[in-house]
């Protein structure tokens, strides 16, 4: 039998073989639009060095044919002995609409399960303890599995929700406030983003990431040459440039930088270089859009271009790249000097 581990791996359907691919691991099981893989081998996967991943858990054991009768029985027969106790219980099912279709039956099944897991002193309030992952892919099967939480999402089926605000001038609002709770922890959003630091935005228009900013108390410059919207236009803690965001230079550094601009990712990711290592910015949000064929090539291509400029000024700084819930066909990358 194999000693290499296998590794049950959440993403957005239709990029399930982009991420067998960044893994570079054995797929086991891979299907088109799923929403999730299986592979074997790997034994130091990285959660956060994997930009496909919505979630990486490792797998233990599968339940086939669960009886509708009787499904309690047959999950508490293949919880694992290892780990001994949990920090917590997840029932999940695929970010698909058959998945969603379950999604009722794992609400009411949760605390059946929960319950004798409580009581036999299995299942605790830790969350420094691996947590206990039954994921769904159909009604007849669950794939038992477990999570480091250093090494994993903390948030149910590896989507981290996020609420929009009624006035937003855009449903692009929601990517940039996934993006702060993705990248930063708590801390990190308490000292980053204090009311009267400075953002620039280019490729504003109509105004959601700008308004994201706003709502966190920061001063933003605008940068489009298309117009803001609703409540963003006119707000006095928004300057609005109708400039070209490629060519624009702040007079002095800013707090942050962000983009979302339709652009090739090689370009905007040169864009990005370019204003980090001159000084121009501390920290940077911005989308890579990858094309619809090799994805992971142009992604690692863009990051890789990223990684030999600031190498080359000798700079200390942390990159991050994720494909969040709200993205399409782009991933979203985190940039921060380092002291």
């Amino acid at each position: 039998m194999s000693t290499l581990p296998s590794w049950l791996i959440y993403c957005r359907p239709g990029f399930e073989r982009d991420c067998v691919e960044e893994t570079q691991a054995k797929p086991i099981e891979t299907e088109d639009n799923s929403g999730y893989v299986v592979l074997q081998g790997k034994p130091n996967l990285a959660y956060r060095q994997l930009a496909f991943a919505r979630q990486l858990l490792r797998l233990h054991t599968e339940v086939r044919e669960l009886p509708e009768r009787d499904r309690l029985s047959p999950l508490l027969a293949a919880i694992p002995a290892t780990p001994e106790k949990f920090g917590a219980l997840y029932l999940e099912v695929p970010d698909t609409n058959e998945g969603k279709t379950l999604s009722g039956f794992t609400r009411r099944f949760q605390p059946l399960l929960e319950d004798p897991l409580r009581k036999s002193s299995r299942l605790v309030d830790d969350p420094a303890l691996p947590r206990l992952h039954v994921f769904f892919p159909d009604s007849q099967r669950a794939l038992i599995a477990t999570s480091d939480p250093l090494n994993s999402s903390a948030a149910l089926n590896g989507i981290q929700r996020v609420s929009m605000a009624g006035d937003a001038p855009s449903r692009s609002y929601l990517k940039l406030a996934e993006a702060f709770e993705v990248f930063l922890d708590r801390k990190e959003q308490a000292s980053w983003l204090k009311p009267g630091m400075t953002a620039v935005d280019l490729g504003a228009a109509p105004g959601g990431w700008t308004w994201q900013l706003v709502q966190r108390g920061l001063k933003v410059v605008a940068v489009d040459n298309g117009p803001l919207k609703g409540a963003a236009a006119g707000h006095p803690s928004i300057r609005h440039l109708r400039q070209d965001g490629f060519r624009f230079r702040p007079q002095r550094p800013v707090d942050w930088l962000v983009c979302d601009m339709v652009e090739q990712p090689q370009r905007v990711a040169a864009l990005m270089t370019e204003w980090f290592v001159n000084g121009l910015t501390q920290r940077a949000v911005f989308n890579l859009k990858l094309p619809m064929k090799k994805r992971v090539a142009a992604l690692h291509e863009a990051l890789n271009g990223i990684r030999t400029a600031i190498n080359a000024k000798g700079l200390r700084y942390r990159l991050e790249a994720k494909q969040l819930y709200h993205d399409r066909e782009e991933v979203t990358v985190f940039l921060a000097r380092k002291r």
